[in-house]
């Protein structure tokens, strides 16, 4: 990845979000800290539950409170804290500097409100725009964004528009007021292959006619390779790696990520592949073992493991990553064979 010089457009620093429950308080995010830059493409990536879609929305504060609150932390955007804002104040913010788009366009869709109202209630609130303008700007939106019959859609409600075409209105929906800050929360779910592609070529497109800043939440690693300039791994609520795209596919050093990446079937691999799953199951947030999260699903865990949670370590440029033995996890993503008597003496 390029060198930056200019100041990160967020900057995210120590933050940590619970949710009350009967059963205690359940910690989704901890001391997660990251930058994105202008034009710049980050991608997270985890399991379900390890805390991608709860950070973005910790951020804008979208998260219902009570039960969730956020015990610490700043995200600083344009130098301002989003965390010390009031609704008030971040109701300007959002759709107009800072847009999402939000995994399932069926349930973020009005089903009672036409297409078109929805678009322009946007530029309602944020411009002023006269309605004639608004409307104006709303079809050539749902032009660029690739929906055919543009003037019509807008009369149409969501469940007359395929799953395609309600995505790309929320696409369009997010970009109206050209922000600087795109969270595209799992834009391709539920989506066929061929719409897929289509809806993060459009994303590569806007990002590079318009510079926006994206932040890609996914699951899929394949996407993240086409997409992202850097990649934030999260499990149980932290990070356990983070470098740049291309170093992390060649040299990942955390065994969760190597986990990850071979569970992902390869076309170079022949018809006879066989996919190596990650053992056991996510922790429960409410209680989370001792150490490491990442331990007891761990091939290469140890005692120490068990018993601390690993500090960050820099691997490389940009690239740091939370594990007791990521030269291990490093030796082993290589290919490189090791004894069992090698890797007990390794740090």
């Amino acid at each position: 990845m390029e060198a930056h010089d200019s100041a990160p457009l967020l900057e995210v620093r120590g933050l940590r979000t619970a949710f009350r429950s009967e059963g205690g308080d359940v910690v989704a995010v901890r001391d997660l800290s990251f930058t994105l830059h202008r034009g710049e493409t980050l991608g997270i990536v985890g399991e379900s539950g390890s805390g991608k879609s709860v950070t973005q929305l910790s951020l804008l504060g979208l998260l219902p409170s009570p039960p969730a609150r956020i015990e610490a932390g700043q995200a600083l955007f344009d130098g301002e804290n989003l965390l010390a804002m009031s609704q008030e104040e971040l109701r300007r913010i959002r759709g107009r500097k800072i847009a999402m788009i939000f995994q399932d366009p069926m349930t973020s869709l009005n089903p009672f409100l036409r297409v078109g109202t929805q678009l322009m209630e946007v530029l309602e609130t944020h411009t002023t725009l006269p309605a004639p303008e608004r409307r104006a700007r709303a079809i050539a939106l749902l032009q660029q964004v690739g929906i055919p019959e543009a003037t019509k859609r807008m009369d149409q409600y969501p469940h007359e528009l395929s799953g395609g075409m309600r995505q790309r209105v929320m696409i369009a929906m997010a970009l109206l007021c050209d922000p600087e800050l795109l969270v595209a929360d799992e834009p391709t779910t539920a989506l066929d292959v061929t719409i897929q592609a289509q809806i993060l070529e459009l994303l590569q497109v806007l990002k590079t006619e318009r510079g926006t800043a994206i932040v890609l939440i996914t699951h899929d690693l394949g996407v993240v390779a086409g997409m992202a300039d850097r990649v934030l791994v999260m499990y149980a609520g932290s990070v356990m790696e983070e470098a740049p795209t291309a170093a992390l596919f060649a040299g990942p050093h955390h065994p969760y990520t190597i986990g990850l990446l071979r569970s992902l079937p390869r076309l170079d691999a022949g018809d006879r592949q066989a996919l190596v799953p990650i053992p056991g199951q996510p922790p429960d947030l409410a209680r989370l073992p001792d150490g490491c999260p990442f331990a007891p699903r761990c091939p290469f865990a140890i005692g120490l493991c068990h018993e601390a949670m690993p500090d960050e370590r820099v691997v490389g440029p940009d690239h740091r990553v939370r594990c007791h033995r990521p030269e291990v996890a490093a030796w082993h993503a290589s290919g490189l064979v090791r004894s069992p008597a090698d890797e007990e003496a390794s740090p």
